[in-house]
C-alpha cells in the first residue's frame, strides 16, 4: 500500500471519529431514559441547553428554550397518554417568553402528574416551566430564578422605572419603556395563573408578582430553602439516575475543564475532561431587537 493511502485512510477515520462518539453518546442517552422512563412509570422529557462550538470554528453559542424546543417538547406532551406521569428534567439559561410559557401551560393543561427535576440550574423560563409542575426535585444547591422579562440586553423593570424618573428622555427609551410594562403585566399572569396550580388565588398573586416583576437581578439564584419559603413543592435530592443522564451531555470538545478533583475517576486517554466515555446506565455507582426573554 502506498504510504498517501494510508494518510488518507488516516484522515478519513479521524473525520469519523466525532460522528461516531455522537452517535454513541445519544444511544446511551436513549438509554438512559428507557431506565429512567420504566423506574419512574413515567413519560421523560428533557431540555437541557449546554454551551455549544461551530464544528468549523470553533466559536462558543450559548442555547436557550426556543420556538423548536417548545414544538418538540408540545409534542412530547401530546403523545403521552391521559392520567401518565411526565418528568421533564431541566437544565436551562431560560430563552423565548412565547416558547417558555407554551411548554408550561402545556404540562399545566396535562391530565396527570408533572414532576420538574433540576440537577443544576433552570433559570429564567426554565423556572417558568417548573413553576407548572406538581413537584419540583432539585439538589440543595441547585438554583431556579427570577422571571422577569428582558427586553434585548435590558430588564423591562429597570426600562420602566428610568422611563418615570425626571426630565426629557429619548423617543427610544419610551416606547422599550412602553413594551416592558406590557411585558412585565403579561409574564406576571402567566405565573399567577400556573401558581393558582399550589396557592390561592391571593398568594398566587404576591409569589408571582415577587418572581415577576423584577424584584431582583435577572440571574439572582433562588435556592431550595428560599423557594421552600415561598411555599413552592420542593423535595430536595435528586436521584441517581438523572444524575448518570446528565453526565451524558458533556461540555463541547475543545472547552478544557477549569474544575479538577482528587480522589476522582480518571479519564480515558486521549479524552479531554468533560468527555469521559460513558459507562453502562444502570451500572452506575450509586436578536437584534427587543425580543422578551423571561
Amino acid at each position: 500500500m502506498h504510504p498517501w493511502d494510508l494518510i488518507w485512510i488516516f484522515f478519513i477515520l479521524s473525520s469519523l471519529q466525532p460522528v461516531v462518539q455522537r452517535q454513541l453518546l445519544a444511544s446511551s442517552r436513549r438509554r438512559m431514559l428507557r431506565i429512567i422512563a420504566k423506574r419512574r412509570h413515567a413519560s421523560v422529557i428533557t431540555l437541557i441547553h449546554r454551551q455549544e462550538t461551530l464544528s468549523f470554528l470553533g466559536i462558543p453559542l450559548m442555547r436557550h428554550i426556543d420556538i423548536d424546543d417548545a414544538q418538540s417538547v408540545l409534542g412530547a406532551i401530546r403523545s403521552t397518554p391521559s392520567g401518565q406521569t411526565i418528568e421533564i428534567i431541566l437544565h436551562t439559561p431560560g430563552g423565548l417568553v412565547l416558547a417558555a410559557s407554551q411548554i408550561a401551560r402545556a404540562l399545566r393543561d396535562h391530565e396527570g402528574r408533572i414532576v420538574a427535576v433540576v440537577p443544576h440550574y433552570a433559570m429564567s423560563g426554565g423556572t417558568l416551566i417548573a413553576l407548572a409542575a406538581d413537584e419540583i426535585v432539585l439538589d440543595r444547591h441547585a438554583a431556579l430564578g427570577p422571571v422577569d422579562p428582558q427586553l434585548g440586553q435590558y430588564a423591562a423593570r429597570s426600562l420602566v422605572e428610568v422611563a418615570a424618573r425626571p426630565g426629557r428622555h429619548d423617543d427610544q427609551t419610551l416606547i422599550l419603556a412602553d413594551v416592558g410594562a406590557k411585558a412585565l403585566r403579561q409574564v406576571e399572569t402567566v405565573t399567577r395563573q400556573l401558581l393558582e396550580r399550589h396557592f390561592e388565588r391571593a398568594r398566587a398573586a404576591d409569589v408571582a408578582h415577587l418572581l415577576a416583576s423584577g424584584v431582583w437581578t435577572h440571574d439572582h439564584p433562588l435556592m431550595a430553602e428560599e423557594l421552600e419559603q415561598l411555599g413552592l413543592p420542593v423535595t430536595v435530592g435528586v436521584p441517581l439516575e438523572e444524575r448518570t443522564l446528565m453526565e451524558l451531555y458533556p461540555q463541547p470538545r475543545g472547552r478544557e475543564s477549569s474544575v479538577e478533583y482528587a480522589p476522582g475517576r480518571p479519564a480515558p486517554p486521549g479524552l479531554p475532561p468533560g468527555r469521559e466515555a460513558p459507562g453502562r446506565p444502570g451500572r452506575a455507582p450509586a436578536s437584534t431587537g427587543p425580543e422578551q426573554h423571561p
